[in-house]
């Protein structure tokens, strides 16, 4: 493959953290040149936000993870010197991409109403905590806050667990690929109809869409409060057997399944009662409790062995090394190997997204703080000049 659908798309990326540049990382993958305009001294907070104490070519391991495959022009957009720079850059660009919170963007110039006027063709991209109104628009659009107050924490866990967020950033990264899906639908309306536009995203309505299935569920449901499983939950509206259950030897995940027909399979006599599909609902909490009880008496495979050849959805539960050695895991090829300078180089995931049958790789590593200033300061002269 030559070339990738977003070949010759320029992107102008303001965004720190996770959710914003999770979206331009997606954009880079896809063919887009991305410029991550970063600010004086420590550029992307990002750059020190760790989540781990292990740090290598002098920054955090978050931060290569999810600056691969981008450029890095450092710039102070409070200086009006500066201005004629970026304004240039505006010009050049397809998409740009911020983070701020409410009212900084116009602080800085950049917001869409300045930007538009100097590129009216531009596909404007923005995240916010929580939109841009309402008593919660200036609070820190943090992963966790964002969790905490969506209902998201919920969920999880079970009925004496109390909340339990996600182990992984899930807002920011569903925010990032929600304004994707954004940009991207501009993006051909632009090439379409020669239309400019903003897309708004902000993180408190990505994790609230993320709970579409059960908040309709509740909405239909006579408003009743969320009741997680008194063990074994892995879905707080779904009936027995949904969930994981501790084996002689490690754990196993069983979905769907008719109860009686489980027991027949698994041998489990006392399951045979629950005839009717509202039992499974209804009694869910016994029904859990016997069979987290039999399936305790043998290894993970003596079931898989009886349960799969049956057709009935189950899986065992696996560690990511135990994952990484399966072949299953090999031949998906998800792992790239990333050179940095001074002989480093760090492992991290692909883009998931094939194209004509072929692996996205990055073609650029994670850029050094300002690496490609001179680069960038001589196109900007370049296009001054001509």
């Amino acid at each position: 493959m030559t070339t990738r659908p977003l070949d010759g798309v320029l992107v102008l990326d303001f965004s720190q953290f996770l959710s914003g540049p999770s979206a331009s990382l997606r954009l880079a993958d896809l063919g887009a040149r991305v410029i991550k305009i970063e600010q004086p001294k420590t550029g992307d907070i990002c750059r020190t936000l760790y989540n781990s104490n292990i740090v290598f070519d002098e920054n955090s391991t978050i931060f290569h993870a999810i600056n691969r495959n981008k450029q890095s022009y450092q710039i102070d957009l409070k200086q009006e010197s500066e201005r004629q720079k970026i304004e240039i850059l505006i010009r050049k660009a397809d998409i740009i991409i911020h983070n701020f919170r409410p009212g900084v963007a116009t602080r800085l110039q950049i917001d869409y109403e300045t930007v538009k006027k100097i590129n009216p063709l531009i596909v404007y991209g923005e995240i916010s905590g929580y939109g841009k109104e309402g008593p919660w628009k200036n609070k820190p659009g943090q992963d966790l806050l964002l969790q905490s107050l969506s209902g998201l924490t919920t969920l999880s866990g079970n009925e004496d667990d109390g909340p339990i967020p996600m182990g992984l950033p899930v807002v920011d990264l569903l925010s990032g690929a929600h304004l994707v899906q954004g940009i991207l639908a501009c993006l051909f309306r632009k090439a379409k109809h020669g239309i400019g536009g903003v897309v708004a995203v902000s993180m408190l309505e990505s994790i609230i869409e993320f709970q579409f299935e059960s908040i309709t569920t509740y909405f239909h449901d006579g408003g009743a409060p969320t009741q997680r499983t008194k063990s074994n939950n892995a879905h707080p509206y779904l009936g027995a057997p949904y969930g994981v259950y501790q084996t002689k030897d490690g754990f196993m995940a069983l979905a769907m399944g008719q109860i009686p027909v489980l027991g027949e399979l698994l041998g489990c006599k006392d399951l045979l009662v629950f005839e009717t599909f509202e039992s499974w609902y209804d009694q869910r909490d016994e029904i859990k409790s016997i069979l987290a009880s039999h399936l305790s008496t043998k290894k993970t495979a003596a079931w898989l062995s009886v349960l799969e050849p049956a057709d009935i959805w189950c899986a065992d539960v696996l560690s990511w090394n135990r994952l990484f050695d399966h072949e299953a895991f090999k031949i998906l090829n998800m792992i790239q190997e990333i050179e940095l300078s001074n002989n480093i180089s760090f492992k991290t995931t692909r883009c998931p997204i094939q194209i004509n049958d072929q692996l996205l790789f990055s073609t650029l590593k994670t850029p050094k703080l300002g690496e490609h200033n001179l680069e960038i300061e001589s196109e900007i002269k370049s296009t001054i000049v001509s």
